[in-house]
């Protein structure tokens, strides 16, 4: 008997030849194959022989390596992520049967995973029309389309996790480094030159290519760390322009503002992941226990960089701890907002001002660590501070931001963070609520307005120390 491994390579085959616009019938012509044939391939009913691997590889002027890869083993593990939802915990599905499927029903996978993204991404819209209505005491939510909703949503719905991306950013980061850095390899691929230059003549700009004197212009004023970003992020548009617009086109955009705010979130995610490779990263995070610092220092990035990139760890059987982040200015000003921990944040009016991501503006680029409680009981642990964005020069401007990173409790004991620190006993945690309007804390005196559908109590005789006092009806 042979002990040859069968390789069947349905998933990559079809995105493959979808990528390259073609159907089967034109690539089967190519091929000088029947179209049943490759379509057996691409359901894995047959396995791709050597010959037809080397012939793929040079009709197609593809890597080898590519083609063969894991994307079976991917979908499997991406379908194992989603039949963990609570919806079908009445359902026996084990991890065998779906790995099964994932091989033997590619197409169904994948239709299966594409309704998955769909029902997630209308659950969120719901929630945010909800809190809309509430919001404004309406009885239906505001219908005017809100490009930044719909911006979230969509990296909501996926948890801020895009594995597409983050594979071709690794292959990436991989010929960067063989030129020693970025700038060496923008300069021998594209023959582009890096030249900084004073605010005053980029005119606004922090970074602008000059496609005719061929050369990427950045300000100098810029910090270290973020120079190497905005590097990374042109080399993002320049070679991963492809895998963008693909993950990209799973969406459904009202707006071409929030269509624009996505391809602007992706493309800062490459570029996040040209810095920190997947494999590289997620194995230093385990090595520092998910030491913000010391990571941002190993990577040559800063401190908000990591963090955001600590959100995106949930590539499927690579996962690490799952985060939730929030970045907010001193008026509480939401101006970014990711979450892969299930955590619930207010789409709409202000957050709790209970949570020390509110309090960090005190005590400036010094890390407050917090054990939060819900009015539900869920339990999360979050760590905030400071960042710094601006300045740079004497009399430039600088924005002062507070950002939060944190996680479901019981993956609290993985952070060095909770090193020494006391467990969850009973008076740990800081009891918080999403934000007044939906919190039924009745003692809070940090409250700004009732909760919905709570009488206020009439105080001619008593007078509570809440701000609000409740009647019982």
């Amino acid at each position: 008997m042979s002990s040859e491994r069968r390789l069947y390579v349905g998933a990559n085959l079809r995105r493959m030849r979808r990528d390259l616009g073609l159907t089967q019938a034109d690539m089967a012509s190519d091929l000088d194959v029947s179209a049943s044939y490759i379509a057996l391939l691409e359901r894995n009913h047959r396995p791709l022989s050597a010959e037809m691997l080397l012939r793929l590889a040079q009709t197609y002027r593809i890597d080898v390596a590519a083609l063969a890869g894991n994307a079976d083993s991917d979908d499997a593990a991406r379908l194992q992520a989603v039949l963990k939802d609570p919806m079908f915990a009445d359902i026996d599905l084990p991890a065998l049967e779906s790995a099964d499927a994932a091989t033997n029903f590619p197409g169904v996978t994948e239709a299966l995973l594409r309704l998955y993204t769909a029902y997630q991404e209308e659950q969120l819209a719901l929630a945010d029309r909800s809190a809309e209505a509430h919001a404004t005491g309406s009885g239906a939510a505001f219908d005017a389309p809100d490009p930044v909703a719909e911006s979230r949503r969509f990296l909501a719905a996926r948890r801020n996790n895009f594995p597409t991306l983050d594979d071709a950013a690794e292959r990436l980061a991989q010929n960067v480094a063989s030129h020693e850095g970025l700038a060496g390899y923008l300069k021998a691929r594209h023959g582009l030159r890096v030249r900084r230059l004073p605010a005053n003549v980029m005119v606004g700009s922090v970074r602008r290519l000059d496609q005719h004197r061929k050369e990427i212009l950045l300000d100098d004023s810029l910090d270290t760390a973020s120079q190497t970003f905005q590097l990374a992020l042109q080399l993002a548009y320049l070679e991963m322009r492809g895998e963008v617009a693909s993950v990209l086109s799973e969406g459904g955009f009202a707006t071409e503002s929030g269509e624009r705010l996505t391809r602007r979130a992706l493309a800062s995610y490459a570029a996040a992941a040209i810095l920190m490779p997947y494999s590289a990263f997620a194995r230093a995070v385990e090595a520092r226990r998910y030491d913000v610092e010391a990571l941002a220092r190993q990577f040559a990035a800063s401190f908000e960089q990591t963090a955001h990139r600590m959100t995106t760890l949930q590539k499927p059987g690579q996962e690490r701890v799952p985060f939730f982040f929030i970045r907010v200015d001193e008026a509480g000003n939401v101006s970014k907002r990711l979450d892969g921990a299930g955590f619930p944040f207010a789409r709409h009016g202000g957050g709790c001002p209970l949570w020390s991501v509110h309090h960090a503006f005190r005590t400036p680029r010094q890390i407050v660590t917090q054990w939060l409680e819900l009015p539900d009981g869920h339990r999360f642990f979050s760590i905030a501070r400071t960042v710094s964005a601006g300045g740079g020069a004497y009399g430039a401007q600088r924005v002062e931001r507070a950002i939060a990173l944190g996680c479901a409790a019981e993956h609290a004991d993985r952070l060095i963070y909770t090193q020494g620190r006391p467990g969850l006993g009973a008076d740990a945690a800081t009891p918080i609520g999403v934000t007044c309007r939906l919190c039924h804390r009745t003692d809070c005196t940090a409250r700004s307005a009732p909760p919905i559908g709570r009488q206020i109590l009439v105080d001619d005789i008593r007078r509570t120390s809440a701000p609000f006092g409740f009647s019982d009806n």
